[in-house]
C-alpha cells in the first residue's frame, strides 16, 4: 500500500508532467518535442519497406554496417528486443544459458526478468552497482558463460566510461573463456569525443553491437543490432518471433537515419558542454555531479533536498517562468536527497552554464 507521502509524490510527478508539454524551454536533451516536429524530420522521400525489406529500413542498415563496421546489421523496433535477442543467439551458439552483466544493466532492472522468462537465460551480475565493472570483477564468475554484457556509458551510475586500456583488457579476458561480448550501445554515439574514437572503432572489440537511435539522437523509437553475418541471420528469425517484423518500419527506420546524420557530429559540442556546465555547478552548495567531470553528454546530479522540495521548486520554475526542468527523481543516498539525470542536448545548448547552475541552485534551496 502506497503512504500519503508516496502518493503526493506521485501527485507532484502527475501535476508537472503537463509542463513538459506547455512550457516553452526545456533544459534536458533535445527537448519534448511534438509529433508534427518529429515528423517534420523524416525525409518526404524516404522509401517505404514491407516486413523490414526495402526503403528506408534497408538504407538506414546499409549505413550502420559502415557506421559500426559490422559485416551485417538488422533495424528492430526497440532495445528489449534487440538485446534478448542478442544473447539467446550467443548462448544457443556455445551450449551455455549464463549470460554476465553489470547489476544495473538494463535487462536486470527494467525489463522484468524477460531474458529468464522468454530466453530461459540465467543472468550473473558482475561488480559493485555502484561502480565500473574491474578485470578482478570478472576473474571471480564461476559459471561458463555464454555472453557478457558490457554498456557504454554505463547510465544508471552517471554515464561513466572505463578507460579504453581496461576495457580492451577487459573484453580480451572475455574472450579466452570462450564467451561472447555484447555491446549495450544504446548510447555508444555520446562516447565518442570522450574515447576520441569513431563508432566502429569502439564496436570493434565487440561480437554484437546495440544502438538506439532515440536515446542521444532523438529520434522516433527504433534500434539497430549489428554482427557478423550468421548471427544476425539468426537475429532477423528472433526478430520475427517476437512480433518485430511490422508491416511498415520505414518511419521510425527514416527517423533514425535523419536523427544519426543530424546528431552524431554534434556530440563534441553536447559534450564540452555538459564539461562547461559542470563547472559552473562545482560550486553550488547540496550539489554533487557524478560523474565529476562529466565522461559523456549526461550526468547525475546527487542533491541534498527533499523531493517534495525539489518538485515544488520544479514547479515554480515552470509556471514562473515557462523551463521544464524534471518531473521525477531517484532516490538518494539519504531520505533527504535525491537525484537527477542531466542530458546535454538541442535543448540544453540553448542555455549558458551559468543560466543552467541558476535554475539548479533554485531547485535545492
Amino acid at each position: 500500500m502506497c503512504s500519503e507521502s508516496a502518493t503526493g509524490h506521485e501527485r507532484d510527478h502527475d501535476d508537472l508532467e503537463r509542463y513538459r508539454w506547455t512550457c516553452g524551454r526545456a533544459l534536458n536533451g533535445h527537448g519534448d518535442r511534438k509529433s508534427a516536429e518529429l515528423l517534420a524530420e523524416i525525409p518526404a522521400d524516404s522509401g517505404v519497406d514491407r516486413y523490414g525489406v526495402g526503403g528506408a529500413v534497408e538504407a538506414l542498415e546499409a549505413e550502420m554496417r559502415t557506421v559500426l563496421g559490422k559485416p551485417a546489421a538488422v533495424f528492430m523496433p526497440g532495445g528489449t528486443m534487440a538485446q534478448q535477442i542478442a544473447l539467446r543467439v550467443q548462448a544457443d551458439k556455445r551450449g551455455s544459458r549464463a549470460i554476465a552483466f553489470h547489476p544495473t544493466c538494463h535487462l536486470e532492472l527494467h525489463e522484468d526478468k524477460a531474458y529468464q522468462h522468454l530466453h530461459g537465460l540465467v543472468g550473473v551480475a558482475i561488480g559493485d552497482a555502484r561502480e565500473l565493472i574491474t578485470i578482478d570483477d570478472l576473474r571471480q564468475v564461476r559459471e561458463r558463460l555464454a555472453a557478457v554484457l558490457f554498456e557504454l556509458p554505463q547510465r544508471e551510475i552517471g554515464g561513466r566510461l572505463p578507460q579504453w586500456a581496461e576495457l580492451e583488457e577487459q573484453v580480451a579476458f572475455v574472450r579466452a573463456t570462450g564467451a561472447a561480448v555484447h555491446l549495450d550501445g544504446a548510447r555508444l554515439w555520446e562516447c565518442t569525443p570522450f574515447y576520441g574514437r569513431c563508432p566502429a572503432d569502439i564496436s570493434a572489440l565487440f561480437d554484437t553491437v546495440y544502438v538506439s537511435f532515440y536515446k542521444g539522437l532523438g529520434a522516433l523509437a527504433g534500434c539497430c543490432l549489428a554482427g557478423e553475418e550468421d548471427v544476425l541471420a539468426e537475429a532477423r528469425s528472433w526478430r520475427r518471433r517476437h512480433g518485430g517484423t511490422l508491416f511498415g518500419l520505414w518511419p521510425n527506420a527514416a527517423s533514425g537515419l535523419a536523427a544519426l546524420r543530424k546528431r552524431l557530429p554534434l556530440m563534441p559540442r553536447y559534450f564540452e558542454h555538459a564539461r562547461a556546465i559542470a563547472d559552473a555547478l562545482r560550486g553550488i552548495a547540496n550539489v554533487r555531479i557524478v560523474p565529476d567531470p562529466p565522461q559523456t553528454p549526461m550526468m547525475h546530479l546527487h542533491l541534498r533536498v527533499d523531493k517534495a522540495a525539489f518538485l515544488a521548486a520544479a514547479r515554480r520554475i515552470a509556471e514562473e517562468r515557462d523551463i521544464f526542468t524534471w518531473s521525477r527523481t531517484s532516490a538518494g543516498d539519504t531520505p533527504a536527497s535525491c537525484v537527477v539525470e542531466l542530458t546535454v542536448g538541442d535543448a540544453t545548448l540553448a542555455f549558458v552554464p551559468d543560466e543552467v547552475a541558476e535554475i539548479v541552485e533554485q531547485l535545492v534551496s
